[in-house]
């Protein structure tokens, strides 16, 4: 089954994660199948926090791919 979910990137203390589309059985740092976007939650004011393709995500959804909750909030919030 495709997941679409964070994979976690970046230093200690300061986060980067990319929104990715992966088998779910893949580690969670590991490989996957497509970048969808990214979110950096120590983002400086002015800087873009969050960027998703949301037409890749509606792509993913559409051919049966699940979305983690975390992911879930991301897209609504963005919205």
């Amino acid at each position: 089954m495709v997941v679409i979910r964070l994979a976690r990137g970046g230093n200690k203390h300061r986060p980067y994660f990319s929104i990715v589309a992966a088998d779910s059985r893949a580690r969670r740092d590991g490989r996957f199948i497509e970048k969808l976007g990214f979110f950096n939650p120590v983002a400086a004011e002015g800087v873009e926090a969050v960027r998703i393709n949301s037409e890749r995500v509606a792509h993913w959804t559409s051919v049966g791919a699940q979305v983690s909750p975390a992911v879930k909030k991301l897209i609504k919030n963005n919205a």
